[in-house]
């Protein structure tokens, strides 16, 4: 799809970790609410994870029956927004799946339901003075090719190519990370990815924290600062839409599918395949 500078669309993208008893009928009853929206978004069992973009009056109203039909709990949905140049997405589809976001945990039936409010996810403030302290393991918790545009400085890479890859790097390091008694600070794009593997890592006996929101509510929260988040920031940031990267600033930028993807391996070959039929739809 041709990027374009007259779009005046906003993005917005959300997830809630609550027990859903009828996924099919709860993806019917928010396809309806999306109505003029274009975007993915997923039902589970579990939970939602979506994200959506359209006119802003349009996502406001969807943002509000979102939460209005108590199909997640009473608590307030969060929504982290950016601005689009390019429409992100070019239809909308509400689909049912096992899981919102699937990651291979091992034996993750037995796992903790994840909290996404719990004591582990840290203020943008406090997650700034957690880096600082060098205290922490500092853990990308995304694809390799996410980690390579852009990343928080020190930040390990666990070369994830499939998601047995991130289980199989923490597996191998946990017991040195254990006897040095380094706490995890993970992060992920919007929180997501962070919140389903925390309970895991925990089993593990590790002392995890979180970046609360992930990098967009980071971004999110020092854009009136200016070069705040740059100072614990380089690159740019992935995002799964047809914008492809963000800025520190939330700002699209002119990032090409074939400047992210190295089609040397396979997993991240198909992607640039799909970003280029789709720049050619």
């Amino acid at each position: 799809m041709p990027r374009t500078e007259s779009a005046t669309l906003l993005h917005s993208s959300f997830y809630r970790f609550h027990p859903v008893a009828d996924p099919a009928a709860a993806a019917e009853r928010v396809r309806g609410l999306a109505q003029g929206l274009r975007g993915p978004i997923v039902l589970a069992a579990e939970g939602i994870s979506g994200a959506v973009a359209g006119v802003p009056a349009d996502v406001t109203a969807f943002e509000a029956a979102l939460q209005a039909s108590g199909l997640f709990g009473p608590r307030p949905l969060v929504f982290k927004h950016s601005p689009c140049r390019t429409p992100p997405f070019g239809r909308l589809k509400v689909s049912v799946k096992p899981e919102i976001v699937a990651l291979g945990l091992p034996q993750a039936q037995a796992l903790p339901a994840p909290d996404e409010h719990d004591d582990s996810h840290l203020s943008p403030q406090a997650w700034r003075e957690l880096l600082a302290s060098g205290k922490a393991v500092l853990l990308d918790n995304r694809n390799h090719f996410e980690w390579r545009l852009g990343r928080f400085r020190g930040a390990v890479d666990p070369g994830v190519h499939h998601f047995r890859d991130f289980v199989a790097y923490v597996e191998a390091h946990a017991p040195a990370w254990r006897e040095a008694r380094r706490p995890v600070a993970m992060y992920c794009t919007g929180g997501v990815r962070c919140d389903k593997t925390a309970p895991w890592m925990r089993s593990l006996g590790l002392q995890v924290f979180q970046l609360d929101g992930g990098i967009m509510n980071f971004f999110h929260a020092l854009q009136n600062e200016e070069g705040a988040a740059e100072r614990d920031w380089e690159g740019e940031c992935f995002v799964f839409d047809n914008r492809i990267a963000l800025d520190a600033r939330l700002q699209e930028t002119d990032t090409a599918a074939e400047a992210v993807f190295d089609p040397a391996h396979p997993d991240e070959a198909w992607r640039l395949n799909r970003a280029q039929r789709l720049d050619e739809a």
